[in-house]
């Protein structure tokens, strides 16, 4: 039986799976939005969400936890510097798993991971509805 075991195994040995998914984050902290499929994305999720709740206390100990899952400088700097000034109000939820459908080749399911704070289109939507005020749009 799977009691307590949370580990999304995508078909790898724990060394490729590790590789695979420090890869993926750092991708995720460089262009703030990547397209995989819905597994990956979920374990994605999985691995980002915590190194960036870490990243928003910034000492020398939760940068070396940081680097020893991510394994690049490039990446904690980013995570660090960038990520962590945005999401410091925000107490949980960090990302967004958009589905797009099945992939053309071999009909896998894709989607699409990006972190919440750095989508633009729904930040200045929400925010344009915001600042009209009600009683202008009535009045006349």
């Amino acid at each position: 039986m799977r009691h307590g075991k949370k580990v999304i195994k995508l078909g790898r040995k724990t060394a490729h799976r590790k590789a695979l998914l420090a890869n993926m984050a750092v991708s995720l902290f460089e262009h703030k939005r990547i397209t995989t499929t819905s597994t990956k994305a979920k374990a994605l999720k999985i691995f980002v969400e915590p190194l960036i709740t870490k990243s928003k206390k910034d000492n020398v100990h939760n940068r070396r936890l940081c680097f020893s899952k991510l394994r690049n400088k490039v990446g904690v700097k980013i995570l660090f510097d960038e990520i962590s000034s945005k999401v410091a109000d925000r107490p949980g939820g960090y990302t967004r798993i958009i589905k797009l459908g099945n992939r053309m080749g071999d009909n896998a399911s894709m989607a699409m991971i990006e972190l919440v704070d750095f989508n633009f289109i729904y930040n200045n939507a929400s925010s344009t509805k915001t600042e009209v005020p009600i009683e202008e749009t009535t009045t006349e």
